[in-house]
């Protein structure tokens, strides 16, 4: 980061200030267009998990059936095991059972627990590989949990069954621009996405993110 610029000695105080205030300016401004991009990501597979009333110190109990707030500490793997219980149950009798992976996955990647949904939507993907849906969300996880370049490894993957899908392209551009930098290769699955599907009712979402990623200089 660039050092604060200090005023020459001809300078007056006020265009001094205007200076730092400007450096404000365009410092919240890139603040916002990534906020803005990283809250554009679309779910694969549905998700709909209540969270369980937990009291803790730092986290409030949440009436049954709300999500957390996004801003707050997700709960913990163990906060989540009374809803998992009947699915883990379920998974005993029948470990290869793709629907309850797939639910538990979605327990925990609702909740932002992502390192804990991983394993459950691989184990999904053993037995149903075509499903973009879920590995579509399992790149999302990875990206969550830091690790950009498996997180489009994953969408790949997934648009190799479907070059069509729009949550793929959508979130595969997200993570090219804020994981890897990758400006036009984000630029390029954007309109890749509005040229195979005219109608998509979120175009406008995709002309944002087109023109903050044109303005990234990335």
């Amino acid at each position: 980061m660039n050092e604060q610029r200090r005023a020459p000695s001809n300078e007056s105080p006020a265009s001094s200030s205007m200076w730092t205030s400007r450096e404000a300016y365009l410092l919240a401004m890139v603040c916002l267009l990534v906020g803005a991009a990283l809250g554009y990501f679309f779910r694969g597979s549905a998700g709909n998990i209540p969270v369980p009333v937990v009291q803790t110190a730092t986290m409030p109990a949440a009436p049954q059936g709300s999500m957390p707030p996004a801003e707050g500490p997700p709960p913990t793997a163990e906060a989540l095991s009374p809803i998992a219980a009947p699915m883990l149950a379920a998974l005993k009798a029948d470990p290869k059972n793709a629907d309850v992976l797939v639910q538990l996955g979605n327990l925990y990647y609702d909740h932002r627990v992502y390192t804990e949904a991983i394993p459950y939507y691989k184990r999904a993907l053993e037995v149903r590989p075509k499903d973009v849906n879920v590995r579509t969300d399992l790149g999302t996880a990875y990206w969550y949990s830091g690790d950009a370049k498996t997180a489009v490894a994953e969408y790949e993957k997934s648009l190799t069954v479907d070059p069509r899908h729009t949550a793929t392209m959508m979130n595969m551009g997200i993570v090219k621009l804020n994981g890897l930098k990758d400006a036009k290769g984000a630029i390029a699955i954007w309109d890749k996405l509005l040229k195979d599907n005219p109608q998509f009712p979120e175009k406008q979402k995709v002309l944002d993110l087109i023109a903050q990623a044109k303005a990234s200089g990335n």
